[in-house]
């Protein structure tokens, strides 16, 4: 069945939130898991399972943790328990075909897959659930008695399947007490409706621009339109996953929780660093406490430090997929990180630190820029070797560099390039900021124009569209 999270708002939202609003205060965590069971299984009726059996290993191995707090062997072994047990959830679903393929490859073996379905957003809920018995195991955060309201954490279904990855310490409080307020309520909406816009209006469709790309041989293809593509894939991820993670945020708003931010106009960076910081930010901040912190990060040394990163990143490009292309985008990532912090350190060192601020903004930005995309190139091709004809491609300038297709291409989507290109950076916040400040009741109107001019060409277009793909649903 093809999951269509959006086909589910559009249908259920009204009807959920209204039935949110009036029904009692000690029932509506309640109301959210039934929501959130629900919403999971319109897609996934038989997986909705994995995630409930998720839920109820770590509520219990919380239980434990909290009971024998005066026993370390017995609260070390619950939290192992609840590691191994969600890693092997994790593992046998998503990466166990990937190695029964590689065990064939290298054997010459013809085992077959265990299984070659993978329940949506499984990354996602493991990571989430398994942050909880980690966090009470440090004694960060107060052990969650309730099942009811353990389970409504794991399942708030605005974030369920993509993120961003919430902890339990992130609404450990609106999970026993949330207000819901008009100014909050709002805001919620706006924020949903600016996410609903970037994913259906500017992500669905420069997806189409990359598609067409695609499927041309890449031994051929013209340069510009090697750059085109995957300039309009590295702006379709972008909008499809921070639009998505907006309507989250922007929900959750409307029920009553604040959920973490997960983007930064991570286009603005003029460094791979930077840019980590400002992309995914729930799930870079997820690795560096539970993992970076753990293997003692950087106080163990500058040897230790550049072992941790690349520990984090080849974890990192493992999360995002069972296939080699993820994995050789995590160490890419990873040893151009490593390269930054040891050039950084060395200028340091040698009180020379001041050059990096002499080379032009503009030259930092392309640099990063470059690496962004050839990373994306990584991230979606079916193969490392289509991979690497492609970045080929990409920089063959002595071949073909444009011809007909390309023009076309412009012409076509040209527009559509320069506003995603505009929307991914910060200018269009700015001057609604200065405006707000001059005008703010031109602002509200302004406001209101806007969300509802986005929602009804949101809600024509998914009527009448057919591609409406969510990138990060299959991570």
């Amino acid at each position: 069945m093809v999951f269509s999270s959006l086909t589910f708002l559009f249908l259920f939202l009204p009807i959920v939130l209204i039935l949110y609003y009036i029904i009692p205060k000690q029932l509506k965590n309640l109301f959210i898991l039934i929501s959130g069971l629900f919403f999971y299984a319109w897609g996934e009726p038989i997986y909705v399972f994995i995630m409930i059996a998720s839920t109820l290993i770590d509520y219990f191995a919380g239980l434990v943790i909290y009971k024998f707090g005066h026993k370390p062997a017995m609260r070390k072994a619950a939290l192992i328990i609840s590691v191994i047990m969600n890693l092997s959830l994790l593992g046998f679903f998503k990466y166990s075909g990937f190695i029964i393929e590689n065990i064939n490859h290298i054997f010459g073996t013809a085992y077959g897959a265990p299984t070659t379905l993978l329940p949506i957003g499984i990354s996602f809920f493991t990571f989430q659930s398994m942050s909880y018995t980690i966090d009470l195991y440090r004694g960060n955060i107060n052990v969650q008695k309730n099942p009811i309201t353990f389970a409504a954490f794991v399942t708030l279904f605005p974030q369920i399947v993509a993120g961003p990855i919430v902890r339990y310490e992130d609404i450990a409080d609106e999970l026993e007490d949330r207000r819901i307020d008009v100014d909050t309520i709002w805001d919620g909406i706006l924020q949903f409706v600016a996410g609903l816009g970037k994913k259906v209006l500017i992500a669905n469709n420069i997806g189409t621009l990359w598609d067409t790309v695609k499927v041309m041989d890449f031994n051929t293809v013209p340069v510009a339109t090697a750059w085109l593509g995957i300039a309009a894939y590295t702006l379709q991820i972008y909008f499809d996953f921070s639009g998505y993670s907006d309507m989250a945020v922007g929900m959750g708003k409307i029920l009553g929780f604040h959920f973490p931010k997960n983007f930064d106009y991570p286009y603005e960076s003029k460094s791979i660093t930077e840019f980590w910081r400002r992309w995914h930010m729930t799930l870079s901040g997820w690795f560096k406490s539970y993992v970076y912190f753990p293997l003692g990060g950087s106080k163990k040394g500058f040897a230790r430090m550049i072992l941790n990163t690349a520990i984090v990143w080849f974890l990192t490009g493992v999360w995002h997929g069972a296939s080699w292309n993820f994995i050789v985008w995590g160490c890419m990532y990873g040893v151009i990180i490593i390269m930054e912090k040891v050039i950084t350190t060395v200028l340091k060192n040698k009180g020379k630190e001041n050059l990096l601020n002499k080379i032009p903004n503009f030259v930092k930005h392309i640099y990063a820029m470059v690496l962004v995309s050839l990373g994306w190139v990584l991230f979606d091709t079916d193969s490392l070797s289509m991979a690497f004809t492609y970045m080929k491609r990409m920089f063959s300038f002595g071949s073909t560099f444009a011809d007909n297709h390309t023009t076309y291409l412009l012409l076509n989507f040209g527009i559509l390039l320069i506003v995603a290109i505009i929307g991914c950076t910060s200018i269009v916040k700015k001057l609604a900021e200065k405006l707000a400040k001059r005008q703010p009741s031109c602002t509200n109107i302004l406001s209101i124009c806007y969300m509802i001019i986005v929602f009804l060409l949101s809600t024509a277009y998914l009527v009448d569209a057919s591609y409406n793909p969510f990138l990060y649903f299959n991570f």
